[in-house]
């Protein structure tokens, strides 16, 4: 089921926006492989609870034998795409690289996925999400005055490059159809953070971004594009931009007529505004504020945590998690009418599908006989 049915990748095994685009092209239906290192250990704990993981099998090999990277060369020479994570040249090293595999399989889309690209000073450097940001200028951007705040991973890791990845070599497997010719597809995290800032940039060409934290319309400058606090210690959130919003907003607290709120987009008048949403906001308890605010277009939303977020009544509705072996996760997006994704497979374990996988992929009982043999699965 889903979109991609029939399409088959082949993943090396690895962390973060790597699997997180595999999970997504496995979830809208295609067939995922990974190749796992033998008895691997990982610093995402138990790769049955790793949820980036799922909608994939897993075959274990050895790529420090002869006769593992000879199965997973034979494994990559059947597939529609290759996903790999590594540091510039380890698949070379293996034998694995574009050159050999493209040869091998001329169609074949060869995903790669790194933080700062194949090339440049810093390539061969190791990085993590926070790096990226810092060096593209939008973990500068992030936080309050007095210091940038990591946005967890979730920008530079699965924005910038796992989605990154998945628009890539999606877009080069269309392209296979007119020419018949796969390619390598190079998405490095710092290439794709700066493509998120496309409206810091556009504010910074009308000459409407001050390079400075707290001080913009997006960035917890403008009191109506905010955060606040309330009586019990929750938080609710405010994106009244357009004016009929900004209105509604007034209205709803009583506020219409208060001078401080008649010029909203003076950024001079922000902070005494700000304050005084602030007390009015800390005065009765967030859910309070949902019953004045909740489903009108004043643009609101109650800050809630991750187990609150499970249980909300808009989530619920719309289906937006679900829980697969107890745990808790997300549903798979985007939706499609015609051919709808199945429910996800579990993260397996390495070398849960060892015989599976290779018998379904054409090897023999002796092929595989011989890779035990050798020590290679």
């Amino acid at each position: 089921m889903g979109p991609l049915k029939g399409l088959k990748v082949v993943e090396m095994t690895g962390l973060g926006p790597g699997p997180f685009c595999t999970m997504m092209l496995g979830d809208m239906g295609a067939e995922v492989v990974r190749i796992d290192r033998p008895q691997s250990a990982s610093i995402e704990g138990d790769p049955a609870t790793n949820i980036n993981a799922r909608s994939r099998r897993s075959v274990a090999l050895d790529l420090k034998t002869s006769a593992g990277r000879e199965a997973a060369a034979r494994l990559i020479s059947q597939a529609d795409i290759l996903i790999e994570g590594f540091r510039p040249g380890v698949m070379e090293r293996l034998g694995l690289g574009p050159e050999e595999s493209l040869a091998e399989n001329p169609k074949l889309v060869y995903g790669r996925m790194t933080g700062w690209g194949q090339d440049g000073p810093l390539a061969n450097s190791a990085g993590h999400d926070i790096n990226y940001l810092a060096i593209t200028g939008a973990l500068h951007a992030i936080g309050p005055k007095e210091a940038p705040v990591p946005p967890l991973n979730v920008v530079a890791d699965f924005g910038g490059g796992g989605m990154l990845l998945l628009v890539g070599v999606l877009a080069a497997i269309f392209e296979v159809r007119i020419s018949g010719k796969g390619q390598v597809v190079d998405a490095g995290m710092s290439d794709g953070v700066p493509l998120l800032l496309g409206s810091v940039y556009t504010r910074l060409a009308q000459g409407s971004w001050l390079d400075q934290r707290e001080s913009n319309l997006l960035d917890g400058g403008a009191y109506f594009y905010s955060v606040y606090e309330c009586s019990d210690g929750k938080f609710i959130s405010l994106g009244s931009i357009e004016p009929q919003f900004h209105a509604l907003l007034l209205e709803k607290l009583g506020l219409s007529l208060d001078p401080l709120f008649q010029n909203q987009l003076d950024p001079d008048g922000w902070p005494a505004a700000k304050e005084k949403l602030a007390s009015v906001f800390k005065t009765k308890p967030r859910d309070y504020w949902d019953t004045v605010f909740a489903c009108t277009d004043v643009c609101y939303g109650p800050v809630l945590s991750i187990e609150e977020a499970f249980e909300y009544e808009h989530n619920k509705a719309r289906g937006t998690f679900m829980e697969i072996d107890g745990n808790k996760q997300a549903s798979p997006a985007p939706r499609f009418s015609r051919t709808p994704q199945a429910t996800p497979t579990p993260p397996p374990r390495p070398g849960e599908h060892n015989k599976e996988v290779l018998s379904d992929w054409g090897f023999s009982s002796a092929d595989i006989q011989e890779l035990e043999e050798a020590g290679a699965l």
